[in-house]
């Protein structure tokens, strides 16, 4: 009798009820208890399905081959061959590895080389195609242009210029005497702001909100397109439409009209829904836009590293202006003889709106795409916050450095001033913050904070509330 697993005569034999083979004891058990069916035919066994054999005791032999010193040395040169053959064998195969892994280094270190090249191309084919002159067109009830224009780095018209100074002499005559008004919220109101309020706006891809100059009507965007404006008082959407202009990346107001950029590069402005103008300048994604204090003038950035100002009375392309990096943020000066300019890489670069000349770079204070920017409306203040930091950068226009960094607790993805310039209000998806400065302290506290997360918060009407925005593209209105 011989065990049907390793072959030999076992010691203690016992026999298989489901397939009648014979095994050994501890063989068979050892196999059981890892599979739990018969080795033979693969049917379910168990220990109480073996069958005990009586055999008389065996005494192994030994090995006829093995009972003299000339049989064990053939045994030994035997063994010895073999090594020696199995190490020849695993030299040849180590030899055929290593000729294997060279080439494919090669053809990986061929295929980085190629890649490379292509990717310079292409970020050159890109850097030409951002700086060649695109065909402006303005498309709406109002405006329509059909002819081409050259407007990289056309000097603005004279009636522009004389409207920037104007409307800079008017606005920094007033600003440094201006009282705070009376009715104007304070510290311990805003302390004790919670939600009053949630609208749903239905724009689940909404990314920033904007608050037209009375603070009773705010925009937002969806990622198809579509517009809403919501109403405050009456703590609604009043007026939705869609621009079927690509994803609305950012929105401002200039007056009673809405404008916004677009992921297409498209900068549209409406009225009551309806498309006023439409200007195709950038070449690639218009990520922000911005209006000129006058109402007149409006500015929007993108991705082809450069910055459009236009003319919205007469809906025409004014100026296209390149810099080194492409441009995420964009801001006036409460003045509006300065614009402050976000880039790819954290800097902040302010340019002279009549000369469109680079009057001061801010350096980056990390390698994040500028996210914010806010001007506080004494116009000596500008806060700024880059992608995924916490930390809001107050730069000083008079020193032209920077004066205070707030660490807030959350990314910051959205910042507004109030119009005192007392309150900086900030959020993400932590929460919103509010950070006041006392200037008769000079020091600076938090009066608020509430961990609701949003994308993007503006004032109301006197400080007496703080819309935001949440990520679900809800409409939340914070008050006392």
């Amino acid at each position: 009798m011989l065990c049907a697993i390793s072959g030999e005569a076992p010691e203690q034999p016992v026999a298989s009820r489901k397939s009648g083979n014979i095994f050994e004891r501890r063989l068979i058990e050892a196999y059981l208890s890892q599979h739990g069916t018969d080795p033979v035919n693969g049917e379910e066994l168990t220990t109480d399905d073996l069958i005990d054999l009586k055999q008389s005791r065996l005494v192994k032999p030994r090995p006829p081959t093995l009972t003299s010193i000339p049989a064990l040395l053939s045994t030994f040169q035997n063994e010895w061959d073999a090594v020696i053959l199995e190490t020849f064998q695993l030299k040849q195969q180590l030899a055929e590895t290593r000729q294997e892994l060279s080439t494919a280094l090669y053809y990986n270190d061929s295929a980085q080389r190629v890649i490379a090249r292509l990717q310079r191309e292409r970020d050159d084919a890109r850097d030409a195609l951002s700086r060649v002159s695109v065909t402006a067109t303005s498309n709406g009830a109002a405006h329509t242009n059909g002819d081409a224009m050259q407007v990289d780095g056309q000097e603005l018209p004279e009636t522009i210029i004389a409207k920037v100074e104007e409307t800079q002499q008017k606005l920094s005559a007033t600003r440094r005497k201006r009282p705070v008004p009376e009715d104007w919220a304070t510290g311990d109101i805003i302390a004790s702001f919670d939600v009053k309020s949630t609208a749903d706006s239905q724009f689940t891809g909404s990314k920033s909100l904007a608050s037209d100059k009375t603070g009773d009507f705010f925009l937002c965007g969806d990622s198809d397109g579509a517009i809403g404006v919501y109403d405050l008082k009456q703590g609604a959407f009043t007026t939705r439409s869609n621009l079927q202009s690509g994803a609305i990346l950012h929105g401002v107001w200039a007056n009673d009209r809405p404008v916004v950029a677009t992921s297409t590069g498209a900068v549209v402005v409406t009225q009551e829904g309806t498309v006023q103008a439409k200007f195709k300048q950038h070449a690639g994604a218009a990520t922000a836009v911005a209006v000129h204090p006058s109402d007149d003038v409006a500015v929007s950035v993108g991705e082809d590293k450069s910055y459009v100002l236009y003319d919205l009375s007469e809906g025409t392309v004014l100026t296209q202006v390149f810099s080194d990096l492409a441009l995420t943020a964009v801001t006036f000066h409460p003045d509006g003889h300065l614009l402050a300019t976000g880039a790819t890489d954290g800097s902040i670069i302010l340019y002279d709106v009549k000369t469109s000349q680079p009057a001061h770079t801010f350096p980056a204070t990390n390698s994040a795409p500028i996210t914010g920017l806010s001007f506080s409306e004494n116009g000596t203040w500008l806060a700024a916050a880059t992608r995924g930091s916490t930390v809001v950068t107050i730069y000083d226009l008079r020193k032209l450095a920077a004066l205070k960094t707030l660490d807030v607790g959350t990314a910051v993805t959205g910042l507004s001033w109030d119009y005192t310039g007392q309150f900086l209000a900030a959020c993400g998806p932590g929460g919103v913050v509010v950070s006041q400065y006392t200037k008769s302290s000079k020091k600076w506290s938090e009066p608020f904070r509430k961990a609701l997360a949003a994308v993007d918060v503006q004032w109301g009407a006197s400080a007496h509330s703080l819309v935001a925005l949440t990520g679900e593209g809800a409409v939340s209105v914070l008050g006392a």
